[in-house]
């Protein structure tokens, strides 16, 4: 529910605030850890508000949440572990993510039943029964006067659904794992979550969807601001999604001041490296569709690209040689101020993964999404509203096209608009899916042909990068704030951009 603060945002929002306070005023790290459960979950352990009758269940899930946040593992089942170990080895400004990335906190999660219909109390008992007539099982019976599956006997098709007149039948599914458009979500023995890291490409959907909090990630908060309280100078990566993120006063123009707030040296919009990725994959797809490849898939969205390397190995081969645009700029960035470090902020969990590859770690030190800066700002007490305007500053660093890199068709179109500045009479033709259950039919489309000579985009959130699991507002309203900004941009097409002198990143492919 983004946009809205509930219950798990709020915790999620407290405990990346605290870890983020925790770093920037130092003491004690493994002893202030155990003490955070207790500040962000105040209250005597039969307060009758809590949820799920104890407040002491709420601390020990806090506990793993806190861990979590500074990158540490979370603690397994019936073994003993103090919520403090491993803390130390975190206190360093150079920790990179270990997987697994995304994390099921095993007894917060509620054994969600994977995919049952059930009768609802709106039956009617009704003389014409259709769900009975309809049912190819016979799994439908009258119970008290009210229509009963047999989850034994049911198979799930849905015609029953479709029936009831009172819509008092429904398919009741486990939120992660409808939200999992590679089927790496399963129940354990004990019937909790059970993610499938072969499978899974980290894309963080599972984790928006848990109601539970069940679900969570890990982060670099802490150690970015290790990095920022060093000498190294530290600069923002921005993605082209942030519009709108923290808020409506914080404007594209007041970010620089308020990242300048945290710490860090500077900003740069990840649109610049977009623009140069522009340039790459247009020339990739006159090289190389049909003279080489079928088809050419996009770079960008990194859980799109894992999806087609586990899902469609044969396929990887069509996958864009271009870098992607956090690498881009990021590698541009430590080329202009050397001997700095880099990090991304963005909306995206698989960036988080990306950045930990050895042929990236290099150029990207840390990733953060829009969700872990609020933290920050709020640890912090940047306040945009407060942020004068004569301490703002334009944004005029990419074109109309790159910024438009985080809503579905975005990357896709941006392409083609380069090619035909290369080649007005070359016609491309374009196939996007957003999800990756959608994702997975478009290859499985390709695969069979119908795609060949096309440019196929694929963006693992639906919606795309403005759905990400670390975004903070409606998709809809991200949608038009990046198309407004957009609009501001002071070119259109990629080969406007001011940064062609560093094109030769792009010659430096892993």
């Amino acid at each position: 529910m983004r946009g809205m603060e509930t219950g798990k945002t709020e915790i999620r929002h407290r405990v990346f605030t605290e870890i983020a306070k925790l770093a920037y005023e130092g003491g004690n790290y493994a002893e202030s850890l155990e003490r955070l459960t207790y500040k962000i979950r105040p209250g005597d352990p039969d307060d009758a508000g809590s949820y799920k009758g104890s407040v002491l269940y709420e601390r020990a899930v806090i506990g793993e949440r806190l861990r979590l946040a500074m990158g540490l593992p979370v603690r397994k089942l019936g073994e003993y572990d103090n919520i403090r170990d491993g803390v130390e080895e975190s206190v360093i400004a150079e920790k990179y993510y270990e997987p697994p990335l995304v994390n099921v906190i095993k007894f917060a999660c509620n054994k969600c039943p994977e995919d049952l219909v059930v009768v609802t109390n709106r039956c009617q008992g009704c003389l014409e029964k259709p769900c009975m007539t309809v049912c190819p099982r016979g799994a439908i019976s009258r119970v008290n006067g009210q229509a009963y599956v047999d989850p034994d006997k049911c198979i799930r098709c849905g015609k029953c659904i479709n029936a009831c007149s009172f819509n008092a039948i429904i398919r009741q599914q486990r939120p992660c794992k409808k939200a999992c458009g590679v089927n790496a979500i399963s129940s354990d023995d004990h019937g909790r979550a059970n993610i499938d890291y072969a499978k899974c490409t980290s894309c963080g959907q599972c984790l928006v969807a848990c109601p539970f909090g069940a679900i969570s990630d890990k982060s670099q908060i802490f150690q970015t601001i290790m990095a920022i309280k060093s000498e190294t100078p530290v600069y923002v990566v921005l993605a082209p999604a942030f519009v709108g993120q923290f808020g409506p006063d914080a404007v594209p123009a007041k970010m620089k001041a308020a990242f300048k707030r945290l710490g860090f040296e500077a900003v740069y919009e990840a649109a610049i490296g977009a623009d140069l990725c522009v340039i790459e994959e247009a020339a990739d797809f006159l090289e190389e569709v049909p003279a080489k490849h079928k088809f050419m898939v996009t770079s960008c969205c990194p859980s799109w690209s894992d999806l087609v390397r586990k899902t469609f190995p044969e396929l990887a081969e069509n996958i864009s040689v271009a870098m992607t645009p956090m690498v881009l700029t990021a590698r541009m960035v430590k080329r202009m101020h050397p001997g700095c470090k880099v990090a991304f902020v963005g909306p995206c969990d698989a960036k988080k993964l990306e950045a930990s590859r050895r042929s990236v770690r290099s150029d990207v030190d840390f990733v953060l999404t829009f969700e872990e800066v609020l933290g920050m700002f709020a640890a912090k007490g940047v306040d945009k509203e407060c942020i004068p305007m004569d301490e703002a500053v334009e944004l005029k660093q990419s074109g109309a096209d790159a910024r438009m890199f985080a809503v579905s068709g975005g990357v896709a179109q941006a392409v083609v608009n380069a090619i035909k500045s290369m080649d007005p009479d070359r016609e491309v033709k374009v196939a996007k899916a957003t999800g990756l259950d959608e994702c997975k039919k478009l290859l499985m489309m390709a695969k069979a042909g119908r795609y060949d000579g096309y440019l196929l985009e694929g963006m693992a959130c639906p919606g795309g990068c403005i759905a990400g699991a670390g975004t903070l507002q409606p998709i809809e309203k991200s949608l038009k704030n990046v198309a407004e900004f957009s609009k501001c941009a002071e070119y259109s097409c990629a080969y406007e951009t001011a940064y062609r002198e560093y094109l030769p990143l792009i010659e430096e492919k892993e």
